[in-house]
This record gives C-alpha cells, sequence and structure tokens, in this order.
C-alpha cells in the first residue's frame, strides 16, 4: 500500500496569522505572522514588512515550508548572530505549524540587550503573536469512492459511522456512490471490513492519498 504510515505524520497548518507587540528597555518588537506555501510567499512577505517597517532598525525573519519542513530558513538581518532569525525559527519548529513565516520588527529603543536580552525578546513576541494565530491539523489519508446497491449501503454508513472518516459526497442514483477519506493507517482495514460487510458486493476505487483537515478534538 505504498509508504509506511510512520512518514505520514501529522502538522498544524497556519490559516490565519496574527500581530503581536513588545516594549523591553524601550525597544519596540512587532511580531507578524503569515502563512505561506511556497518561498516565494515567503519571501513577498518579508520584503512586505520591510517596506512597511522601513524605518525600523531590524526585520528578522524565519519561515517553514512543507508538512515535514522541508525547507527552513532563518535571517538575524543584522542584530548579533544567533540573537534573532535562528531563535524565532526554533520557537516555529517547536509549534509543530508547518507553512509559516514571521517577521520580527525592532526599533531600537538606545539600550544594548545583550544576546541574552536579544534572544528571549525575539522569542518572546513571536511566541505572542502564535497564540493568537489559527491552526488547522492535517492528516494524511485516502480519498475513495465507495459503489454500491441500496441492500448494502445501510452497513457501510454503519461501518463509517464508528471511525474518524469524513464522508465528502453521496450521490443516489441507480446503484449510491460515496467519495469518503480515511486516515491512511485505517484504510486497509476499512476497505476489508466494507467487503466483508456487503458480501463484495461494494466497489472501492482509490482517487488520491493527500493531507486533509482533521477537526481537533
Amino acid at each position: 500500500m505504498g509508504k509506511n504510515n510512520q512518514e505520514y505524520e501529522d502538522f498544524l497548518l497556519l490559516t490565519k496569522g496574527a500581530e503581536a507587540e513588545l516594549v523591553e528597555k524601550k525597544s519596540r518588537f512587532i511580531a507578524t505572522v503569515r502563512p505561506v506555501s511556497s518561498e516565494e510567499e515567503a519571501i513577498a512577505f518579508i520584503d512586505e514588512m520591510k517596506k512597511k517597517y522601513y524605518d525600523a532598525r531590524h526585520n528578522c525573519s524565519a519561515f517553514i515550508i512543507g508538512s515535514n519542513a522541508q525547507m527552513t530558513r532563518s535571517s538575524d538581518d543584522g542584530e548579533p548572530s544567533g540573537t534573532a532569525g535562528k531563535p524565532m525559527l526554533e520557537v516555529l519548529l517547536g509549534s509543530g505549524i508547518r507553512n509559516i513565516a514571521a517577521v520580527v520588527t525592532r526599533y531600537f529603543g538606545g539600550t544594548l540587550l545583550g544576546t541574552g536580552g536579544l534572544v528571549r525578546a525575539y522569542s518572546g513576541v513571536l511566541k505572542e503573536a502564535l497564540e493568537s494565530c489559527e491552526t488547522a491539523r492535517q492528516h494524511f489519508g485516502v480519498k475513495c469512492k465507495i459503489k454500491t446497491d441500496y441492500n448494502a449501503v445501510g452497513k457501510i454508513q454503519y461501518l463509517i459511522a464508528g471511525k474518524e472518516i469524513q464522508t465528502e459526497d453521496t450521490v443516489y442514483a441507480e446503484n449510491v456512490e460515496m467519495t469518503v477519506i480515511a486516515p491512511i493507517e485505517e484504510y486497509d482495514r476499512l476497505c476489508k471490513e466494507i467487503v466483508e460487510a456487503t458480501s463484495a458486493r461494494a466497489e472501492i476505487e482509490e482517487i488520491e492519498r493527500l493531507y486533509y483537515v482533521q477537526p481537533i478534538e
């Protein structure tokens, strides 16, 4: 059935970004978080923030692209190495959210914060912004079409009702066609149970394998 299920880990997808602000020893830190789907989108967002806050001393950034964080980037934008972009990226990675970009803008207040102070400020304001973000859990699954006669549809609906399976569409015509998405770890067992419950009268056609939004309980 393809790859091992362990390769498909759940992740959080950012659906709505947010902002937060922190003042530390007269330095003003503004965190802006936004969903992005590619490196190009992330770079465009960072450039947009640099133009918006053109008069700021620093616009530090970090972003993650891909369900398994296949691409990560960070920038200190003139701050001492490792005091801004890297800790920001660590906050993003630790959140479990993917396809996300963040820019923390700093207006210098005249007082040096030191390495530890900078790390705390950049990390802290980003964590505040993340608390206001909206996310959706993505789970890997199989979309399939189940074709059956009217005598067996009740048995199939009963099987589906007891599992974490989403019904996308049901068409009642000469026969019944149900389009469902099943978690990857449930798919093989579901197929077997449907075949057994309907005495092999139901046809199951795999449409695609995909990440889909799974409700957070």
